[in-house]
């Protein structure tokens, strides 16, 4: 009796540590064989948890500035300014205005080439009286300007020296928005500094900056001093060249870069031919915006009106007219006008180009053969 009674009493816990067992191991298969938890897949785990498992990207990118790093420089250069003579008793203005002082603007630049030929920004350089490079082992070397673009706000720079590291290029129509990336310059002339960021935007464009615009825009910290340098991959490969920072009522974070693969096309046309080739029809345009057309009942959303064609221009021997609307160029829409000015550019001179015009409510195909976009 008193044993049947003792079985009962311990019966009931007994069954409850079986069906607590049973479940564990149920949720928790690794308990059946020993492994650890990490190795199988857990029901609860939240989508964040995931990923961050599966997450495989770098702790530190010391690998990539040290690949990249050697091929940046500082740039220093001396520019002669009038001296300021509104202050002064008239009969010493005209010999102070003779005088000129010198004044040292900074920059950075990045090795293109073995044989010394860099690259930078045209702001950087202009009007330069003399330029110093600084490379990354303390070299400093004097610097010639071989040729310079102010439409897209490059320059090329040759400095003779041995044993330079040029950059290896990287491919920016592969750069993806919220990729990481380094941004390697001379900012306020403390020496050569690194920040990171992301990509924010690519193909970014209408800013006013520069005639032809397609910025690659990061979140890189960047500052005066910059201009000119690199912005690199986590592999260290150039995916671009520093060129504006957009700083408007306290905004940071906001800078662009001149991908690459264009910087280092417009390179090779300086030292080629010593300026950039680009085409060019003649003609002045203001976008149609796709609203006005809607409510013109265009067939059509965008385009470019004609406000202005260069006499004897490629255009206007085109049988192009003032007023007329631009809709598309050898047969692809025209999103806006500088996708429309980058278009014509890029041709060759001497190519034929066909133009989709509308015009009094017609339709019109004209044919017209690209001239050289003369230097402005």
């Amino acid at each position: 009796m008193r044993l049947r009674h003792a079985l009962r009493f311990i019966a009931g816990p007994i069954a409850t540590g079986l069906v607590i067992a049973a479940l564990l191991m149920l949720l928790f298969p690794s308990l059946r064989s020993g492994l650890p938890l990490d190795d199988f897949h857990n029901p609860f785990a939240s989508n964040s948890d995931r990923i961050s498992e599966s997450w495989n990207g770098p702790v530190s990118y010391a690998r990539a500035v040290e690949r990249a790093a050697p091929a940046v420089v500082n740039i220093y250069t001396t520019k002669a300014v009038a001296a300021n003579s509104s202050q002064t008793h008239p009969l010493l203005q005209r010999r102070l205005a003779e005088r000129q002082q010198p004044q040292l603007t900074l920059g950075s630049g990045v090795i293109m080439r073995r044989s010394g030929y860099i690259l930078t920004n045209h702001h950087v350089v202009q009007g330069a009286e003399e330029i110093t490079i600084l490379t990354h082992d303390g070299r400093e070397a004097a610097a010639e300007i071989i040729g310079s673009d102010p439409e897209s706000d490059l320059a090329v720079l040759r400095i003779q020296l041995n044993g330079l590291s040029p950059i290896v290029l990287g491919n920016p129509n592969n750069a993806r928005i919220g990729d990481v990336v380094l941004a390697i310059g001379n900012p306020l002339g403390l020496g050569q500094a690194v920040t990171q960021g992301i990509i924010s935007a690519t193909g970014r464009n209408g800013l006013g900056l520069n005639t032809f615009e397609n910025f690659i825009q990061t979140d890189a910290d960047i500052n005066p001093g910059n201009s000119g340098g690199a912005v690199v991959d986590t592999d260290g490969r150039l995916l671009g060249i520093s060129t504006a920072i957009l700083n408007q009522n306290g905004t940071n974070g906001i800078s662009f870069a001149i991908p690459a693969d264009s910087a280092e096309q417009i390179m090779s046309q300086i030292i080629e031919q010593g300026m950039v080739v680009r085409g060019w029809l003649g003609f002045e345009a203001s976008p149609l915006p796709a609203s006005i057309a809607m409510q013109l009942q265009l067939p059509f959303n965008t385009g470019l009106k004609v406000t202005g064609v260069a006499s004897d221009g490629p255009a206007e021997r085109a049988g192009l007219q003032r007023g007329d609307i631009v809709t598309s160029l050898d047969g692809a829409a025209i999103a806006d006008a500088q996708s429309g000015i980058a278009t014509i550019a890029a041709l060759q001179p001497g190519s034929p180009l066909r133009l989709g015009v509308w015009r009094n409510g017609q339709r019109l195909q004209l044919e017209a053969i690209t001239g050289t976009r003369p230097l402005f």
